[in-house]
């Protein structure tokens, strides 16, 4: 059993890493500011044994008393419409609040576990993107205050462990989806699922021939588990291979969710990415890990948990 502290512990990803640490067995300090984290997502556990929420911004300071066996660092705004409404913040807690997470680490002799993103390759000119792919970012365009912020992350977490040898894990991650989500989150799956369930029409950036690679949050989250219990430093991507454009992800939530929804178009917003897909030979060989859901299958799930909050 560990004792493990997560930044952004009441938002979508952490709020699910927080259940399945608990499910293992360790004892869990979430830690949220609540700017985009939501306290539904951790209602039913709170006065629970093993587990204790903190209201509280990181890029401010991080302290929880007792001793530490792991920090991972979740903290952040994670969707386009949310970090570009908060394009400070959002680099705040990419470089304060990393350091301050990560200074925390250092001081416990914990493990630190950095949430990276695979926007640090930007619009990829390498395809699908290895962990050796340095990434084509424009750092001054309205999306770099996201790149950027994880991309200097990154570059902190890896001089941490160099000038001081905390241990560190660095994970990439692929355009998660699934329950916990805020049917007001403003990503693609999300947006998509939402407009279907009620009847309102889909809509679609540019010519809808972009294309992602979802992996459903339960992989996702296995996968961010064998990186910290495991041995490689990463950083490492984890997320599914299977591609699929804006228009075949909007036929698909049509399908799965009955809708009768139809499509409107919108122009791309400025950088949206091309394309994006996961080289995942580095997370199969060294952690032994690789997705089992299927886009339909968490498409349906996620459908599900949306009509259940919705209260459709």
């Amino acid at each position: 059993m560990a004792r493990v502290v997560i930044t952004g512990g009441a938002g979508f990803l952490g709020s699910n890493l927080v259940r399945a640490l608990l499910g293992r067995g360790d004892e869990v300090v979430a830690v949220d500011n609540l700017s985009t984290g939501r306290r539904v997502n951790i209602a039913e556990l709170e006065g629970g044994s093993g587990f204790t929420f903190i209201e509280a911004d990181v890029s401010e300071g991080l302290d929880v008393a007792g001793s530490v066996d792991a920090v991972l660092h979740f903290a952040s705004p994670a969707s386009p419409p949310r970090y570009l409404a908060m394009p400070l913040e959002t680099l705040a807690v990419g470089s304060t609040g990393t350091r301050h997470a990560i200074e925390f680490a250092r001081a416990n002799g914990a493990r630190f576990l950095l949430a990276s993103t695979s926007e640090v390759y930007g619009d990829p000119v390498v395809h699908p993107q290895p962990e050796t792919y340095f990434g084509n970012v424009n750092p001054i365009g309205p999306r770099s205050v996201y790149d950027e912020a994880k991309r200097f992350a990154e570059a902190l977490t890896m001089a941490y462990h160099r000038t001081h040898d905390v241990d560190v894990r660095i994970v990439r991650i692929f355009n998660s989806y699934g329950p916990g989500m805020d049917p007001e989150d403003g990503r693609v799956v999300s947006n998509f699922l939402v407009e279907a369930l009620l009847g309102k029409p889909i809509t679609i950036y540019g010519d809808g021939s972009q294309t992602r690679s979802f992996c459903y949050v339960d992989d996702e989250v296995r996968g961010i588990l064998a990186l910290l219990d495991g041995d490689v430093l990463g950083p490492v991507n984890i997320g599914n291979p299977n591609e699929f454009s804006m228009l075949e992800l909007a036929a698909l939530v049509v399908e799965v969710t009955g809708s009768s929804s139809e499509l409107v178009y919108e122009p791309l917003p400025a950088d949206d990415p091309t394309q994006r897909q996961p080289d995942l030979t580095l997370a199969n060989h060294e952690l032994g890990w690789w997705p089992e859901i299927e886009l339909r299958e968490g498409l349906t799930r996620t459908a599900e948990y949306f009509r259940a909050t919705l209260g459709l």
